[in-house]
């Protein structure tokens, strides 16, 4: 008899692609943050010594860091680093706490699609218009604001593949997987992953 992973074996493995596609995305987020910084950085000391300034760091930096965040979210909910409150959580039956972890993916997923929608209004709008920044650069707005909007599709894409592979989980009465994709991360989870970063540290060090 096939197991609940062998059955849904190409939802299990779109996941597993939407989390490298997410990881990279990251990696990503994180470099146009570290180059926003450094730009910073050489703005200010340009500043400083040079008595001159590079120019437009402060617009640059708020383009990076959101663009930044929207690249990133899709790989946040799917390592469950998103706070929910669990106090009387901890205290409910496996089966309703599975329950609540699926709505709370609902509602998570009902957010996203809103919040991408209006975002994509504003970028089409921008495009339209052919507006542009209120600063020196005078940047086309749409290129940071069509760059944020990508992120947040992708988290769209990412909670459908989750809420598709846990509503059938759900409705199997498979807790552990429900658990696994949206549920809470246990503090034996958390301790786990603060274990194996340690040990990779004493390795990399080795």
């Amino acid at each position: 008899m096939k197991t609940s992973a062998e059955r849904y074996a190409l939802l299990g493995r779109l996941l597993n692609a939407a989390t490298s596609l997410s990881r990279l995305a990251i990696w990503v987020a994180g470099a146009l943050t570290l180059a926003s910084a450094l730009y910073i950085t050489a703005d200010i000391i340009t500043r400083k010594f040079f008595s001159f300034a590079l120019g437009g760091s402060d617009e640059l930096s708020g383009y990076a860091f959101a663009i930044s965040i929207s690249w990133a979210l899709a790989f946040a909910t799917l390592q469950r680093a998103n706070i929910r409150i669990d106090a009387l959580y901890q205290l409910l039956p496996a089966r309703v706490c599975a329950l609540l972890d699926w709505v709370a993916l609902v509602g998570l997923a009902v957010f996203a699609i809103y919040l991408t929608w209006y975002a994509g209004d504003v970028a089409a709008l921008s495009w339209e218009r052919n507006a542009t920044a209120n600063t020196v650069m005078a940047t086309p707005l749409w290129i940071p604001q069509f760059l944020w909007v990508i992120g947040l599709i992708w988290l769209c894409i990412v909670l459908a593949l989750m809420l598709i592979r846990s509503s059938i989980a759900l409705v199997t009465g498979d807790i552990d997987t429900v658990r696994a994709i949206c549920g809470i991360r246990s503090t034996q989870e958390e301790a786990a992953e603060e274990a194996e970063a340690g040990v990779r540290m004493v390795k990399g060090d080795a």
